[in-house]
């Protein structure tokens, strides 16, 4: 557990799954990428966690962002290799003492499904419902706009039963812009990956953690050249990267890394190209071995 003035911080696995290293790495030489980060397997994926965060204070219990949860039909699972198996979103709920209904917010830094899909679930009746009943889920207005109305580029990450049974639970909420979602969690909106994902900084009494999403999905991303074939605006990552990596590393905040499968957070050092990784934090214990 990682504490930052009131808040509890843990991070929740919810499960392995991979994707092509090649379209993770964008331009960068595979040599480059498998040194910096893992070597593929015979399809040419990587390991890749789904990491979402649990951030708990007095009166609140918020969840940001949801993994790939249990809906992939069995040739998606194969396709991603989902591997749910050692934990999932629920397991890793359960074993910090969360229950579903225990949880008054949930961010979702955008509706790609495998940071949206454990939204939802099907109930004893093969129902969709919302995944956490008596949560309010929030979203950039323009973010559900796009998703409604995808490019062919990214029309495949969207899946619409992750996030409209919220809307028709009238559930889910929009924003417009940056600002305190609550007292010491601000959002920082940013459109490179996709328009107006939403950035999670947690602040309190001068300390500061950035839950990264795709802006640096891994520890080997915070190099500014590594950037995802998946963005849709490549050069606006890079300019979103030039900005708030160094205002990371000036005042000091842990980078909390959605997608790495072996680092959870870490701190920053400068570079003569920019940044690396400094400290290595393990903010929750978790069986992580492959």
């Amino acid at each position: 557990m990682l504490r930052i003035g009131r808040f509890e911080l843990e991070v929740l696995e919810t499960g392995r799954f991979g994707l092509d290293g090649g379209a993770m790495f964008g331009v960068v030489p595979k040599p480059l990428w498998e040194r910096a980060y893992h070597p593929a397997d015979a399809a040419n994926r990587i390991p890749m966690a789904a990491r979402a965060l649990l951030i708990r204070w007095p009166g609140g219990t918020l969840v940001v962002d949801t993994g790939n949860g249990m809906k992939m039909s069995e040739k998606q699972r194969q396709i991603y290799a989902l591997d749910t198996s050692r934990y999932s979103l629920e397991s890793s709920l359960h074993r910090l003492g969360v229950r579903p209904e225990d949880v008054t917010a949930v961010i979702l830094t955008h509706l790609h499904f495998d940071h949206a899909g454990g939204s939802t679930r099907y109930d004893e009746h093969g129902e969709l419902v919302p995944t956490f009943p008596k949560a309010r889920y929030y979203v950039q207005h323009e973010h559900l706009r796009w998703a409604r109305q995808p490019t062919e580029k990214d029309r495949a990450s969207f899946i619409p039963e992750d996030f409209e049974p919220l809307a028709s639970a009238g559930l889910l909420e929009t924003l417009d812009g940056e600002g305190e979602l609550f007292p010491g969690i601000r959002l920082l909106v940013v459109h490179g990956h996709t328009r107006a994902m939403q950035l999670v900084l947690v602040q309190d009494g001068g300390r500061g953690l950035l839950y990264c999403a795709d802006l640096c999905p891994t520890a080997a991303h915070v190099a500014y050249p590594y950037i995802m074939a998946y963005d849709n605006f490549p050069l606006t990552t890079l300019a979103e990267k030039k900005r708030l990596l160094p205002q990371a590393y000036e005042e000091g905040w842990i980078l909390c890394f959605e997608h790495d499968a072996y680092v959870q957070a870490a701190t920053l050092q400068p570079t003569a190209k920019g940044f690396a990784i400094g400290e290595v934090l393990n903010i929750t214990a978790y069986d992580t071995t492959d």
